[in-house]
């Protein structure tokens, strides 16, 4: 049963016969922009696994990039949406009420640790909208023109969401901007300014929000601070509490609306079903939280992750993994840092652990390296030298070591050359 089996690789080459056939069709239908590294064409996936046209078994460790938090084909959300197709695919909610968005809405309404008593709910058709609505209500409730976002940041494509995306390697040629968003430092403690010691870190990363008040916009011009509780194409930097609370403080004093964009960390990703139930816990609530990615058959999704305690189970993958990537982390002097939150956890690969400078070339072989023995993982990071780890939290305790003793293996064949 594909849903338990290890990787295998049958083909003598990757991408297979099959497969390379169906990716030469590919590259002459679809744009260069829309690109795959990845030798795969998939036929049916389940769980943590995909099985490619050729019979090649692969572990999947990026998981739709965060959303297929319960795996592939989970056979009680296929059921759902059979029964739902045989009613309607769809009914506009200004057109017609529906009594599945209703109780949606009730559901994310008690479960998001989000500020105040009385909670609403909307949906959108992407992360991307989510965020840039979440822009739109602060802006329309302030009636403030400007935001800030920080470094490492990634909030989607649209023309907003692009200009709140620190990284411009995913908008060369698409400007202009619109204006009015203004970028603070992100607290990023392991590449913390050269000879700074780490007890004035807090001070330099709040100081920089300071700045963006004196330097671009008032504070009493400001609308919301968009913050992610872990950056994923940033690197996988979690925001520290700490700090959290600092900006928390900086919003109520200046009637700055605070935005949790969860898109990539909601639903047990990192250990519980938010990540801003982390900051409940320590006394700090948003006022906005976006989410999406992991929210396919929404209602049935939520029942399965609640019922199976996948938050417990993100928590149990997450020591799991930190404990072999610190480990990594003594024996290889390409790691630099090990960080994440439940089972969202990042590696961050350095030329040596001295200097921290970043050795994307290697994690980019790492990445290539797994691909060909049946383990699929991906980069991230503003330097490009961090390896997410996003894997289905269904995946079973012999897929998590088979995959982790994949990932080591082809570090060592790497440092050996």
């Amino acid at each position: 049963m594909l849903r338990t089996d290890l990787p295998e690789i049958i083909t003598e080459t990757l991408p297979g016969p099959k497969a390379q056939a169906i990716i030469d069709r590919r590259e002459a239908v679809n744009p260069s922009a829309i690109k795959c590294v990845y030798p795969v064409v998939i036929e049916k996936g389940e769980g943590a696994m995909i099985q490619d046209v050729d019979g090649n078994k692969f572990l999947d460790w990026i998981g739709g990039v965060g959303v297929l938090n319960i795996g592939f084909s989970q056979p009680e959300v296929v059921e759902a949406v059979k029964v739902q197709a045989e009613k309607y695919f769809h009914g506009m909610y200004n057109v017609v009420t529906h009594e599945g968005y209703v109780a949606l809405s009730e559901k994310l309404t008690q479960i998001a640790p989000v500020k105040g008593n009385k909670k609403k709910v909307f949906f959108a058709n992407s992360g991307a909208e989510a965020d840039e609505n979440a822009v739109k209500i602060a802006k329309a409730f302030t009636k403030r023109p400007n935001i800030i976002v920080f470094s490492g940041a990634f909030h989607g494509r649209t023309l907003m969401t692009m200009s709140m995306t620190s990284k411009k390697a995913y908008a060369v040629g698409m400007g202009s901007f619109p204006d009015g968003v203004y970028r603070a430092q992100f607290p990023y403690y392991y590449r913390n300014p050269e000879g700074m010691p780490q007890e004035a870190a807090l001070d330099y990363y709040l100081n920089s929000i300071k700045d963006v008040f004196e330097q671009c916009g008032p504070a009493d011009s400001i609308a919301a601070i968009v913050v992610q509780p872990l950056q994923g194409e940033g690197g996988f930097i979690p925001a520290p509490i700490e700090w959290v609370k600092a900006v928390r403080k900086i919003c109520d004093e200046n009637g700055i609306l605070l935005v949790a964009d969860e898109v990539q960390t909601g639903f047990c990703r990192t250990g519980r079903m938010f990540a801003t139930q982390y900051w409940e816990e320590a006394g700090v609530q948003p006022d906005i939280l976006a989410t999406a990615k992991s929210i396919a058959a929404a209602l049935k999704t939520i029942e399965i992750m609640e019922r199976d305690d996948l938050a417990g189970r993100s928590c149990e993958i997450g020591e799991k993994v930190s404990k072999r990537f610190n480990e990594w982390k003594e024996k290889y002097p390409v790691i630099g840092d090990v960080r994440g939150l439940g089972g969202m956890i990042g590696l961050e690969f350095v030329k040596d652990q001295k200097s921290k400078e970043p050795y994307p070339e290697f994690s980019a072989a790492v990445i290539s390296g797994c691909a060909k023995k049946g383990l699929m993982i991906e980069g991230a990071g503003t330097y490009g030298n961090v390896i997410r780890f996003l894997a289905p939290l269904v995946m079973t305790d012999e897929q998590l070591e088979a995959g982790l003793d994949i990932y080591e293996s082809v570090i060592k064949e790497l440092l050996e050359k």
